[in-house]
Order: structure tokens, then C-alpha cells, then sequence
């Protein structure tokens, strides 16, 4: 019997956590990452190498390792000094090197994967080298994933230059493929939607057939969605390329007496998101060390009553 087919969406530190989920239930899984990001090491090889940026890939990569891997925590190792290195990852730096290599950035992943034992593929979006704008609530343009992430007030709609960018045909093969669809969780306009704003990517969401979740963040960041609650969450995914894909949103809902910072989750806004025809499965989701990120136990068992 041929095993389920499962395709991950976004990007940044939150995707890892569902990739775990996957391979706890046997999934087989792929990692669909944004290449929007221009800020620190990635940013820096970027403008640096002319390369598209490796952060969220490696975070993927070493997700779906070989849990024997010992080069898979060197991967995760940044240089607290040194001139020229500061700051870098040495798995960036790795990914850069077999890159060049082996003449491709998708090449270069690929080869990265095969020394890490990964248990599934890890694809860009595009390979379009994309610089990531939006607009904030005072329509005010911000250019560069970066400063995108660090807007003083809430975005309301994220694009990417060029416009419009095809895809990665494989990520758009594997999105076909998929039983199972998990977009998020992550920062929103950063990380998730870039996706979406890729030529085809949607449309393979829609060809799939398969059972789409959205995993709403626990937390907000500041600027970027501040102050939006589960709903707003919901209906910029919808306005930017996801309308009548969304099948089921998982959404954090503390217990009581949980003063931390969260997404609002409330009945009224659970009713906004219930209107578009979408299901929603609230539960207590949060990392009790880490208030802004889902805990994997929580987040796995939330997942497996929906999927």
C-alpha cells in the first residue's frame, strides 16, 4: 500500500515543527519553502553570491534528517565571531558551496539532503530570484522581506517583483500529489503567503484534491500582523490567492487564566472564519517554554484528530 503524500507550506522556524509531525505519522513528506528572505545570513549570501536564500531550507533539511545525523547539528551551527563569518550558519554556508558545486541552487538542496538522510524532499517555491514588498495599514509601501517583517504597523498585502513568478515545477508536481496539505504555521506575510503569490501554486492547491489545513500562529509578531486575531489570519491567506482552498483551520486557544499574548480565538472570531465555509478545530496549542511557538506533542495530536 502506497504510503500518504503529505506537502508542507511556508517557511521560517514553524514549518520545521509540522515536518516532525509528518514523519511521526508516516507521511511521505515534502517541504515547499519560500525564497523571499533577505535579511541576515541568507540575506547576506544573497546579495553576496547572487543566490537564493538557504535559511529556511536548512531549517527544513534538518528536520527531515537522519536522526542519527551527526551532521545535521552542525548544520545548525552559527559563528558567534569572526570576521566575514559572524552570524552565518554553517549549513547556509554549506548549501552555498554545493551549490556552486553542483551548478544549481535546486541541485545544491538536493545534494544537501543526500548528505543529511533526509526522509522526504525540501523544494523552493521558485527559483526566481524575488524581492517580497507590502503595504501597511496606513498604505504606506515597505520593499524587502526584512523590512517587511519589521513594519512599525500591521501589513495588509504582500507581492513579489517580478510579477508574475513561475514556480518550481517539482513543488508544483508534489502539491498535485499531496493527500494531505498543512500550510503555516509561520510568520504570515514573510513566510506563508510568498508562497502563494507564485505563479501555479495555488492552482496546484486546487488541482490536488487534498484535505488543506491552515495551522493559525499561537502568537503575533509585532508589525508585521500585529494586533490581527485567527479571522484577519484567515482572510489574508483568502485575499492573496487561497479563496475556497482552505479546508480546516487549526487555531490555539489558551486555557483559562493564560494571560500570555496570543491570536485572538474567540467565539465571534471563530464565526468570521466558519463563514467561509471552513472548519475550525480550537485547541490549547502553546509551547509553555516558548509562548510564541506550538508545542510538537500538542501540535501532533491537534493535527491527527483533523487529518
Amino acid at each position: 500500500m502506497a504510503r500518504r503524500r503529505a506537502v508542507a507550506v511556508g517557511g521560517g522556524t514553524g514549518l520545521p515543527l509540522v515536518l516532525e509531525c509528518l514523519l511521526r505519522a508516516g507521511f511521505d513528506t515534502t517541504a515547499v519553502v519560500t525564497v523571499a528572505d533577505d535579511g541576515g545570513s541568507s540575506g547576506q549570501l544573497r546579495r553576496e553570491l547572487g543566490m537564493l536564500p538557504p535559511g529556511d531550507i536548512r531549517n527544513c533539511l534538518v528536520a527531515l534528517a537522519d536522526p542519527s545525523s551527526e551532521l545535521a547539528r552542525v548544520f545548525q551551527y552559527r559563528f558567534p565571531g569572526g570576521e566575514g563569518l559572524a552570524g552565518h550558519a554553517l549549513g547556509n554556508l554549506i548549501i552555498a558551496a554545493l551549490a556552486d558545486l553542483e551548478g544549481g541552487f535546486a541541485e545544491g538542496v538536493e545534494e544537501a539532503g543526500l548528505l543529511l538522510g533526509v526522509r522526504g524532499r525540501v523544494l523552493p517555491s521558485t527559483l526566481a530570484d524575488v524581492v517580497l514588498s507590502g503595504r501597511d495599514a496606513s498604505g504606506r509601501l515597505v520593499k524587502g522581506q526584512a523590512k517587511v517583517a519589521e513594519s512599525e504597523g500591521p501589513i495588509t498585502t504582500v507581492a513579489l517583483d517580478p510579477s508574475p513568478v513561475h514556480a518550481y515545477r517539482p513543488a508544483l508536481a508534489a502539491l498535485e500529489e499531496a493527500d494531505l496539505i498543512i500550510i503555516g504555521p509561520g510568520s504570515l506575510f514573510t513566510s506563508i503567503i510568498p508562497n502563494f503569490l507564485v505563479e501555479g501554486v495555488a492552482d496546484a492547491v486546487d488541482k490536488s484534491g487534498a484535505k488543506v489545513i491552515y495551522v493559525c500562529n499561537v502568537g503575533n509578531l509585532r508589525g508585521e500582523t500585529s494586533s490581527m486575531d485567527a479571522a484577519d489570519h484567515v482572510e489574508a491567506l483568502l485575499h492573496h490567492g487561497m479563496d475556497g482552498l482552505i479546508g480546516t483551520v487549526l487555531v490555539d486557544v489558551p486555557q483559562d487564566g493564560d494571560e500570555r499574548p496570543h491570536v485572538s480565538a474567540g467565539p465571534s472570531v471563530l464565526r468570521r472564519i466558519e463563514a467561509y465555509g471552513i472548519s475550525v478545530v480550537a485547541a490549547d496549542l502553546v509551547d509553555r517554554e516558548n509562548p510564541m511557538r506550538h508545542d510538537p506533542d500538542r501540535l501532533y495530536a491537534a493535527l491527527r484528530e483533523v487529518w
